[in-house]
Order: C-alpha cells, then sequence, then structure tokens
C-alpha cells in the first residue's frame, strides 16, 4: 500500500485552474520529486496535501482519507517544511527545535532530549550553533534547521518545498544528501524542487509538473535521459 496517494487533485484561485486532476504516490521509503517551472502549481500542490489550501479530490496518507485540517495531518505524520523555512528567527536553534516536537510535550523530558540528540546526529552543524539564534545563521543553515524542526514532529513523510532555493550548488549539494539520508532513515520524502538536475540525481521517482498538470512521471533515471526534459529542465553539464 503506498504511504501517500493523491488522486485528481485540483486547485484553483478565484476560479482560475492552479493545479488540475494531478495524481501521484509516495510509497514507504522513497524519495517522489516534483520538478517543474516556476508558477507550475508545485507549492500550491504542497499545499493541497497539507491542507493548508482547499481542494478536490483525494489525498489517502496510509491508507485513511485526509480531510481534516493541518493539525490532523501532522498528527498522522504529514510535515511539511515551507519555501520560506518559516524560522523563528529571534530564537536559538535549540528553541525552535523544541517547539518543532511541541505536540510530544506530553512525553517527558527523556524523550525531548532524544529527539534533539537525533536531530543533532543527522544535522551535526545544528549541534554546534544550538545556542545561536535563528536569524544569524547561514542559508544553508537556516534550510537544515527547518529540516530538523519537522523531523521533531516524528513525520512518516517529509515534504520539501524549493529546499535549495538561493543556496550555493556545494550547499545544495549538502542539503541534498541530507535529504537522502532521511530517506535512509525511514522518512519517506515528497520533494518539490526547480533544480530539476538535483532533485532527480536525489529521487527514486519524479513527476513534471507544467501548468498544473503532471506531463510526465516515472523512475528518476528515466526521466533523467528523457530527450524532452534533458532540453527543457537539464541543459548541458
Amino acid at each position: 500500500m503506498s504511504l501517500l496517494e493523491v488522486a485528481g487533485l485540483s486547485v484553483a484561485y478565484g476560479g482560475i485552474p492552479a493545479v488540475v486532476d494531478v495524481s501521484l504516490k509516495v510509497e514507504p521509503g522513497q524519495i517522489v520529486t516534483v520538478i517543474g517551472p516556476n508558477g507550475a502549481g508545485k507549492t500550491t500542490l504542497l499545499g493541497a496535501i497539507m491542507g493548508v489550501l482547499p481542494s478536490s479530490g483525494h489525498v489517502v496518507f496510509d491508507g485513511v482519507a485526509l480531510t481534516g485540517p493541518v493539525e490532523e495531518r501532522v498528527a498522522r505524520g504529514l510535515s511539511l517544511v515551507p519555501e520560506k523555512r518559516e524560522l523563528f528567527t529571534t530564537m536559538t536553534v535549540a528553541e525552535n527545535l523544541r517547539l518543532g516536537g511541541y505536540r510530544f510535550r506530553g512525553d517527558g523530558a527523556a524523550a525531548a532530549r532524544r529527539g534533539m540528540e537525533q536531530a543533532y546526529a543527522m544535522f551535526p552543524r545544528l549541534a554546534e550553533r544550538h545556542r545561536q539564534l535563528a536569524g544569524t545563521l547561514s542559508g544553508g543553515e537556516r534550510q537544515m534547521l527547518a529540516m530538523a524542526r519537522a523531523l521533531m514532529a516524528r513525520p512518516r513523510l517529509l515534504m520539501l518545498d524549493e529546499p535549495s532555493l538561493g543556496l550555493a550548488p556545494l550547499i545544495v549539494r549538502d542539503i541534498l544528501g541530507h535529504v537522502a539520508a532521511m530517506r535512509d532513515a525511514g522518512v519517506s520524502i515528497l520533494l518539490v524542487e526547480q533544480n530539476a538536475r538535483a532533485a532527480l540525481r536525489v529521487a527514486d521517482q519524479a513527476a513534471v509538473l507544467e501548468m498544473g498538470r503532471v506531463t510526465l512521471s516515472g523512475p528518476s533515471a528515466d526521466l533523467a535521459r528523457n530527450k524532452r526534459i534533458v532540453e527543457f529542465y537539464l541543459g548541458a553539464g
């Protein structure tokens, strides 16, 4: 059974279609990437799956149809790291992480410490900066903190919206290495990326979203060899 199954999902703004009849699946232990140009509807798709935006169609997570608010979806194991990261910039790294695990506050201090230790083990640079204000971190460190904070909610599926945005190529490689590590640690990933080359390199499956519609999908290795994808999204190199 698929962990996430989206079927016939559509979103419109003021009657103008933004996402049209999109279907996709994420299997347990997979990274699935959605690539496409700016304005294709990639962020809108994630917002609809998360319940932030009203939509039609079906979103099924681990066999259960998701129809409730964001909080219900988080409780079931779905988390989203938005494009703008939305950190609490005047709070420290450690304080941001603690807020990420807030819904487990009833589990006690020992469980909270374990969550923090796991986050720091995956992102050692955050451990070095645990007392530093989030607003003073570099772009790559902010993205690491956003992902680590989402992991504190113990998601089964983590959705990432443009994690490479605004980052230098070497930092992008580092960030996507962390994405692969999260997959290897048991967290399935739905990755929205404009950097098609980097996304296809790390993903298992891929879909191309253009003008709100999925125009091509399949194993990422196959899409990386597709002549049209190479011409329009990968180019030389």
